[in-house]
């Protein structure tokens, strides 16, 4: 029996197909991250998995139960769209969401203070909420998901409106909650973020999932085709490499995806005609690149090609 289990789910909304026939399965006990463009269709089908769309076709289950209001119950969800009452202080907004999930009111008054203090916002326990920054009432929110201690987690975009330093603490509790044996899925656009909390992954685009497992089995499966080259001299020798795209470049140094097999001491020749090498290096693709893979130009081309072979 898995946490979530998402089977063959389709979503349309007139003639727009949000979700098509999407399959995942999440793991007890791991980080599972949605990831894809915005519109790709996360959000409808977290919003499914939570009982607040209902699909047109395909099975939701979690712990095993049919998505419904028992299973909402087992669920601390953050939306997108934060939900928070503005004209409430921010204890008395805390208080009352964690009875709403049936904490008793003195637990639910210590688990706020701790968290309230956690965040370095026990100051904030009297504002009025709608006299908050963005990134004070996402952090409230934040604590309303978690405070009642549910085995799974979903955030949709958790770290809208952070700065880094309380980006670093999200992704910091996140990971403790996960070393909890807490069960967490999160979507996002920034692939960054996925790569340094994820275990397992499922990639969107147009409403499908194009990719999907284990990040680390996904990332050795490309193997290692990408090039880190630090020089010293004339970078035109990056024009004229064929078969590569380019993904960043600045006076000395350059990041160079390989395509079609070229040889990767190619480059490296190239290079040295006219610089001194500092660093070369054959790494495995960021996220972000084998998202491009996957549906980018390059990978559009191919299946092109495939098609008038066949």
């Amino acid at each position: 029996m898995k946490p979530i289990e998402v089977d063959h789910v389709s979503k349309s909304f007139g003639d727009t197909k949000a979700v098509q026939d999407v399959s995942f399965e999440v793991e007890k006990g791991r980080i599972f991250g949605l990831l894809g463009p915005n519109g790709a269709g996360k959000t409808t089908t977290i919003r499914m998995v939570n009982y607040i769309t209902l699909p047109d076709s395909g099975t939701l289950l979690v712990n095993g139960i049919p998505v419904g209001q028992k299973t909402q119950k087992l669920i601390g969800y953050m939306p997108e769209e934060r939900g928070l009452y503005k004209k409430m202080k921010v204890g008395e907004q805390l208080m009352y969401l964690a009875q709403l999930k049936g904490m008793t009111a003195g637990s639910a008054r210590e688990k706020i203070k701790y968290w309230l203090e956690r965040f370095g916002a026990y100051d904030w326990h009297s504002k009025v909420v709608g006299e908050l920054s963005k990134g004070m009432s996402q952090k409230i929110q934040f604590i309303s998901t978690i405070v009642h201690d549910p085995e799974i987690y979903i955030f949709d975009e958790p770290f809208s409106g952070l700065d880094p330093i309380n980006s670093e603490l999200l992704k910091e509790i996140i990971i403790e909650l996960k070393d909890m044996g807490k069960t967490i899925l999160f979507s996002t656009h920034r692939m960054e973020q996925v790569e340094q909390m994820c275990d397992d992954i499922c990639l969107f685009n147009n409403g499908k999932v194009v990719l999907t497992g284990s990040l680390r089995n996904i990332k050795k499966d490309f193997g290692k085709n990408t090039v880190l080259i630090e020089f010293e001299g004339d970078g035109s020798f990056i024009d004229t490499l064929a078969d590569v795209r380019v993904n960043n470049r600045s006076t000395n140094f350059a990041e160079i995806r390989i395509l079609n097999g070229l040889n990767s001491q190619e480059i490296l020749k190239k290079a040295m005609e006219k610089n001194e090498i500092h660093r070369f290096q054959l790494v495995e693709p960021s996220l972000n690149e084998i998202f491009i893979s996957v549906v980018g130009e390059d990978n559009i081309k191919k299946q092109q090609l495939e098609e008038l072979k066949a």
